[in-house]
Formats: C-alpha cells, structure tokens, sequence
C-alpha cells in the first residue's frame, strides 16, 4: 500500500467507532479535508445496543463529529454506517466497500480517486490493510489519552464524585469543546446511569480474580436452536447486558463436558422440554468463538452448538435461571430487528451458523 501525502483525492475514507469522538480523530479528518474534496466517514458498530465499550449511538457520534468542525468542513463531511461481523472480515470488507461506492458518487467513465486516511496504532489498525485499492494518507499518531481511557473517566467520576471535576478536565483537555458539552449533558441522563452502573458491575466482576498470577481465561457455551423458521432467544435478567436479548448459554462446570453443558444451560434458561437424545440428534455444527474482545468480563472463550428441527409446532418455552424471557424469534424479525438489541457478539454467533 502506498503511503501518499502530497496528492489531491476526490474522496478520502476514514474508519472509526468514535466512542467517543476527540482530538485524534479530529487531527486524521483535519488531514482528510486537506487532500480530498470530500471526507466519507464510516462509523462502526453501528447496529449495537449501549454498552460500557459503545455507549453512544450512530446519530449521537454524528453530533459530535459535526460540532468538532467549522460549518464549512462540516458540510465537507460524508457518513456511512458498518455493522460489525466479528466473524467474517471479508463480510465487513464487502460492507466497507459497498458503503463507498454509495457516498463516493461518480461513474464508471469518471470514477472518484479515493484515499484511505488513518494510522497504525495496534491490531485494531490491521484493517487499513485490507483496501490496496486506495492508497494510505498516514496521519502520525500524537500521544494523548483514547477513547477507552476517556470513557473510564466519565463513568469514574460517577462513581467517585470527589474526583469528578477532575476526571472532567482530563476529558475536556482530549476532546473539542462541543464534543465535552456533549459528554456532560449525557452524563445527566437516564442511559448513561446504567451504564455507570454495568461498569461497577464489570469493575467488581474482575477484582474476584486480580490477585491470580495470570488473567482467567473462561470457558462457555451457547445454543443456537432454530425449529421451524424461528430462532430460540433469552432476555438477561442481570448485569451485564441487563435486558439485551442473547443465545442460551453460560459457563461449563469444572467436571462437565461441553456438549452436556451446553444442553443443561439450554434448559434451564428455556424449559425446553424436548428429550435429551432427540436434542443431541439434531445438532448440525458446532464451533468455537475465541475472539479475545469478545466479552467485556474477561477473556471467555464460547462453544457455540447449532440445533435444528425443519418443521414441526414450536415447543413451549419460558424463562428460567438467569434469563428473564424466553421467546422464538422468527429468522426475518431476528435479522431485520434484533441486531441492535443483542448481547456482546450473539448476533454474530447465528450470523457465522446461518451464513448470513
């Protein structure tokens, strides 16, 4: 990939989640706006639901990244929205560049020039190499506190109102002004108290294990049961995740075996009263989901079992243990609707089983 910094782009794409927006980002759209006419901005996790780790949605981040620039620039700007598919990068590849070809604009007798702006910080940077087709206008990284640590910051000041004034002056020294008026509005709502709350709760979660000489690494298992054109959904009843839709599921005991953990957590979070034998007869796949930032708890590696029966009335279900609800999805509500309300990685999990 070429490394070009003098050229002049029609377009020039730049890829981020922004959670949130700060002065990093706004260096890389700044050089953007100075090689290219326009500026497609593609935001990421588009369709999730708020979490510790994306606590804003699409429209809020586009608020933010406007506000961050004179009205002029501004209206330089293009977005796009991507999905993630946590287990197919050729999937969110496809979804880059369909995004482009969209907001880019042109024709095939006049096609854009198109640059790819940005800069390699870590792994989650490995996705600049994945377009050849655009050249890479390389913004140096400049050493200032991320969108991780900021969202610490905010969710601590909370948590510990003496240090809030200065969990704040840290924030607004590493965002633009509009983008830190922002935050603190947010900081007043109803959404980000429960996301506050998730954090102790994830806080807590990981002192159970701090004083191990190495990090856990956890083990679960998830059912993907699909019955006659419906998909088997619980709603969590706790943190975290509390009220996001998910696969049945949950950790193994230390003497069970993965296929028998997975058929316990089955039904004791639906009831499913089918039998054992017919159960373990109408698995057609299984898998492992290893991603290491797949879970917010720690490092937790899923056996996912795909069950399917072709036909037949839905057998009766109902929430149990530690899932609130219990309900078959149809497979077009699941796909057109659920994916903005689903826990951690699941809609990717089905996504990877059914092929979607």
């Amino acid at each position: 990939m070429t490394n070009t910094n003098a050229r002049r782009f029609d377009r020039a794409v730049f890829i981020g989640r922004f959670e949130p927006f700060h002065y990093a980002h706004q260096r890389v759209i700044a050089k953007a706006l100075s090689v290219a006419d326009e500026v497609i901005v593609l935001i990421g996790s588009a369709q999730k639901p708020r979490t510790t780790k994306d606590p804003f949605f699409v429209e809020e981040r586009k608020v933010m990244i406007r506000a961050s620039f004179a009205p002029a620039d501004a209206a330089r700007l293009r977005f796009g929205e991507l999905r993630d598919f946590p287990y197919s990068d050729d999937r969110w590849a496809r979804e880059v560049q369909a995004q482009v070809a969209l907001l880019a604009g042109g024709n095939e007798e006049t096609p854009p020039s198109i640059c790819l702006v940005g800069h390699f910080k870590d792994a989650s940077s490995d996705y600049l190499r994945m377009f050849p087709q655009w050249p890479l206008v390389e913004v140096p990284d400049h050493e200032q506190r991320n969108a991780t640590d900021l969202r610490r910051l905010m969710y601590e000041a909370a948590l510990q109102p003496a240090d809030a004034a200065g969990n704040w002056m840290l924030v607004r020294a590493a965002v633009p002004e509009a983008v830190a008026d922002f935050l603190q509005a947010f900081s007043r709502s109803e959404p980000f108290t429960q996301l506050v709350r998730e954090h102790q709760f994830l806080i807590q979660y990981r002192a159970q294990f701090a004083t191990l000489p190495y990090p856990p690494v956890f083990v679960t298992v998830d059912a993907i049961v699909v019955h006659s054109g419906h998909l088997l959904l619980v709603q969590r009843r706790a943190e975290p995740g509390k009220g996001l839709w998910a696969l049945p599921g949950g950790f193994i005991n230390s003497q069970e075996r993965l296929l028998d953990a997975c058929i316990r957590e089955l039904r004791e979070e639906t009831r499913l009263k089918l039998p054992e034998p017919v159960l373990r007869g109408s698995i057609r796949a299984s898998r492992v989901f290893d991603r290491p930032d797949r879970s917010q708890r720690g490092r937790t590696i899923t056996h996912g079992y795909f069950f399917e029966f072709p036909t037949g009335e839905l057998p009766l279900v109902k929430g149990g243990d530690d899932a609130a609800k219990a309900r078959w999805v149809p497979l077009a509500e699941f796909f057109d609707h659920f994916e903005p309300h689903m826990y951690e990685d699941h809609y990717g999990i089905v996504s990877a089983f059914l092929g979607v």
